[in-house]
C-alpha cells in the first residue's frame, strides 16, 4: 500500500535530490539526455505518451523513459530520491510535500477538468442498485480513493459539503484505480472516486455517477502537474527548459488532436477500442493553470491536511 505523502516526507527530507538526466547518444556530449518520468497510467498523461510517440521529446534532445506509478504519493518521494527526474503528480501531493520542506517545483500543467458537471474525466460512482444518488448520500459510507489524504478524498469531501452533507462521517479506503470497479461490484466499498479510463468502465458496468468532485472544487481545476526538484533546476536548468518545452508542446498537440490522444491510450492502458472511443477526455491547457491550485490549498487547510497556507507562487517555476 502506498503511504500518504505526509507519512514519508520526514524520511526524505535529508535525501539527496535527483540530478540532471543521464547523457545518451554516442557519449560525446552531443546526444540526447535520458530522462525518467513517473506517471500513473491513466488518460490524464496521454500527452506525455503522445509526445514520445510523435518525436516531440526527441526533437528537444530528450530520450524519454516513462515509469508507471500509483499516484502522487508515490511520485513525490521518487522524484526527491532521484529515482525519477520528473513526475506527474496531483496538486495535493505536491502541496503537502512542499509544506513539509521538500524542494518540489512545478514546471508545467498536467491535466485540467472539463469544467462540466456529469461530463468530467473523473467523478464519484456508486454501484448499480445503490441508494446513493448524490454527494450527500455518501455520508456514513466507504469511498475508495487511490491515495489517502490526497486529491481524491480532499475534493470528494468538498462535494459532500457542497451538497449539504457531513464529510466527517465518510470512511475513505485506499485502492489502486484498476481494482475499484471490481471492488464496487463485490460490495467491498459503497462508492469510488475514479478517473478515466476507469470512470467509463464503471459506468458501462452499470455504476451511477453521483458527483463531479473536480468541478465542484473549481471548474478550471488543474488536478495534476509535472514537477521536479529545486536541485534539478539549479544543476541542469537547460534540461528542465527542454523538458518543459517538450511537455508543453505535447499538451498542445493532445489538445489540438483529440483523436490522436485517444489512439495513444491503446499503447499504455488495457483499454479496448470501444472503450477508447467512449471515454471523456480532459483539457490540457498550457496557460492560466496556476490560480485554480489555490482552491485545493484552501480545501486542504479546511480538512487539516496542511497546517498553514503554502506559498503558491514559490511552488511554480
Amino acid at each position: 500500500m502506498t503511504l500518504p505523502v505526509a507519512a514519508v516526507v520526514t524520511l526524505l527530507a535529508s535525501t539527496a535530490c535527483g540530478g540532471g538526466g543521464q547523457e545518451g547518444g554516442d557519449g560525446d556530449g552531443g546526444g540526447n539526455k535520458s530522462v525518467t518520468v513517473g506517471a500513473i497510467p491513466i488518460v490524464d498523461v496521454a500527452p506525455l505518451h503522445l509526445g514520445a510517440d510523435q518525436g516531440i521529446f526527441d526533437k528537444h534532445g530528450i530520450d524519454l523513459e516513462i515509469e508507471n506509478t500509483t499516484g502522487g504519493a508515490q511520485a513525490v518521494p521518487s522524484v526527491v530520491s532521484g529515482d525519477y527526474d520528473f513526475a506527474f503528480g496531483n496538486i495535493t501531493s505536491i502541496i503537502v510535500g512542499r509544506s513539509n520542506d521538500l524542494p518540489l517545483t512545478i514546471v508545467s500543467n498536467g491535466v485540467t477538468s472539463t469544467g462540466e458537471q456529469g461530463a468530467d474525466f473523473g467523478g464519484v460512482v456508486a454501484p448499480e442498485g445503490s441508494d446513493i444518488t448524490d454527494a450527500k448520500d455518501l455520508e456514513d459510507k466507504t469511498v475508495a480513493v487511490n491515495n489517502l489524504e490526497n486529491i481524491g478524498d480532499t475534493t470528494v469531501r468538498n462535494s459532500i459539503r457542497e451538497d449539504g452533507g457531513d464529510s466527517d462521517t465518510v470512511e475513505f479506503v485506499e485502492l489502486p484505480f484498476p481494482e475499484m470497479p471490481a471492488a464496487l461490484d463485490r460490495g467491498d466499498v459503497d462508492a469510488a472516486w475514479v478517473v478515466e479510463p476507469f470512470l467509463t468502465s464503471s459506468l458501462n458496468g452499470g455504476a451511477t455517477e453521483v458527483a463531479s468532485n473536480f468541478v465542484d472544487a473549481d471548474p478550471d481545476l488543474s488536478v495534476a502537474y509535472y514537477f521536479t526538484t529545486e536541485q534539478m533546476i539549479n544543476e541542469d536548468p537547460e534540461l528542465v527548459d527542454d523538458f518543459t518545452a517538450a511537455i508543453n508542446e505535447s499538451l498542445t498537440y493532445a489538445e489540438d488532436n483529440p483523436d490522436a490522444a485517444r489512439d495513444i491510450l491503446g499503447d499504455y492502458t488495457e483499454l479496448d477500442s470501444e472503450a477508447i472511443d467512449q471515454i471523456r477526455l480532459p483539457r490540457w491547457p498550457t496557460e492560466n493553470y496556476q490560480e485554480p491550485a489555490q482552491s485545493v490549498a484552501d480545501l486542504m487547510m479546511h480538512d487539516g491536511v496542511i497546517e498553514s497556507q503554502p506559498d503558491m507562487d514559490a511552488l511554480f517555476r
